[in-house]
């Protein structure tokens, strides 16, 4: 998910260092994990529930022993979605505070302010959102789905429940520009007509003559890589007018910040999308972390897709420190390029030596009482689009954010 710097600078930040354990002094022999996250500001909704994952994997780290017989502690520092506080925090994380690994940053924007530094530093970095695919750096790790896992999964689903005409309502940045041409594709490659595509900036609420249009060309489906407050607004006026019965609608973004229980079930009912994970899924991993989760978090429940894709980076960095027999850098890498996996409540999490993404599971699912209800489980969907582009087996230098051609 990405911005550019001017969208995000909203407002003053001011700067926080703090332990994610309060007033804990970091033991001498302790592993530092840096975290850096929006837990506050425009984008908490997604930052606050990584901020939880993170304090969960580390306690159930630390419970088991720690890694290598020594704790893990975590020094963390809270952006308030400013993106020159996340260049001000990834500096610190490295120079001052000398940490082993950083998980951190949300937007891609953000990924981007902190990854040269971490690279430059030689940290090792776990970026574990969902995300436009394309970077190619043996320095970091990344977590999230790509747009090809997902959409090559809902596309021809979302088309056999409505039809071959298609309507795309996407966000005007890099995310939703990207997104829409795999939409395109797919719909392409299941025999499908893309009928139309519009894009709205990030700010937009009002989407009434966006509606008229869509009724007008009259397709079967309609798939929205919408984000954020704003844009949640089509989904309600879209039902308030009385489309949601009348053509179908799919979403490769609702829900990953946990939208869909803002959104009444009127509104919500029957919109179609596919993630790596769902409260919903019936799993021992996944019913044994929600049991966790809610005896940590006072009986919160407030995880989604990207709180679990964060939980998963942690436990895959802890498995390849393990694997390791070391903290070191190069080590780790090493131990995580033999394609190391993980079960959690996603499914199972398998890291692609060759771009350093995960294949993941992919879970169709339909949204039912503002819950996201699992139709259909895809296991181990490959990075195909990053694939495409990125081979860090026979380029290990390779340090660059590739434009996807589709």
């Amino acid at each position: 998910m990405s911005l550019n710097r001017r969208e995000l600078l909203g407002g003053a930040a001011a700067l926080t260092t703090a332990s994610l354990l309060p007033n804990v002094t970091l033991a001498a022999d302790a592993i530092k994990l840096g975290s850096i996250l929006d837990t506050s500001g425009i984008f908490d909704a997604y930052g606050k529930p990584m901020d939880m994952a993170t304090r969960l994997a580390v306690a159930e780290i630390n419970e088991a022993g720690g890694l290598l017989g020594r704790p893990v502690e975590v020094v963390a520092y809270d952006t308030q979605s400013d993106m020159a506080l996340y260049s001000q925090y990834g500096q610190q994380l490295t120079r001052q505070d000398r940490v082993d690994v950083v998980h951190g940053g949300i937007l891609s924007a953000s990924r981007e302010a902190i990854r040269q530094t971490m690279r430059k530093s030689k940290t090792l970095y776990f970026y574990n959102v969902l995300y436009e695919g394309g970077v190619c750096d043996r320095n970091i790790f990344i977590n999230g789905v790509t747009p090809a896992q997902q959409v090559e999964a809902l596309v021809p689903y979302a088309m056999g429940k409505s039809g071959k005409k298609v309507y795309i309502l996407a966000a005007d940045y890099n995310y939703g520009q990207i997104t829409a041409r795999w939409i395109e594709k797919f719909v392409n490659d299941n025999g499908g007509e893309v009928v139309a595509t519009d894009f709205f900036p990030l700010d937009v609420s009002d989407f009434g003559s966006t509606i008229a249009k869509v009724q007008t060309a009259a397709p079967d489906l309609v798939i929205a890589p919408l984000v954020g407050g704003a844009h949640l607004s089509f989904f309600r006026q879209w039902a308030a007018a009385g489309m949601k019965d009348r053509i179908a609608l799919a979403s490769t973004t609702l829900g990953v910040g946990n939208e869909h229980k803002v959104l009444t079930p009127e509104e919500g009912n029957g919109i179609m999308c596919a993630y790596n994970y769902s409260q919903e899924l019936d799993t021992p991993e996944n019913a044994a972390f929600k049991e966790k989760w809610a005896a940590m978090f006072n009986g919160d429940q407030s995880m989604h897709e990207i709180a679990v894709s964060q939980y998963h980076g942690l436990m895959t960095w802890a498995e390849g420190v393990r694997q390791a027999g070391s903290i070191e850098r190069d080590a780790v890498i090493a131990a995580l390029e033999t394609g190391i996996s993980i079960t959690g409540p996603g499914g199972k999490v398998t890291v692609d030596p060759n771009t350093h993404h995960a294949v993941l599971d992919v879970h169709l699912m339909e949204m039912q009482d503002q819950q996201m209800r699992v139709v259909e489980t895809l296991p181990q969907r490959q990075p195909i689009d990053t694939q495409a582009v990125c081979d860090l087996s026979a380029n290990p230098d390779d340090n660059t954010q590739y434009e996807i051609e589709i």
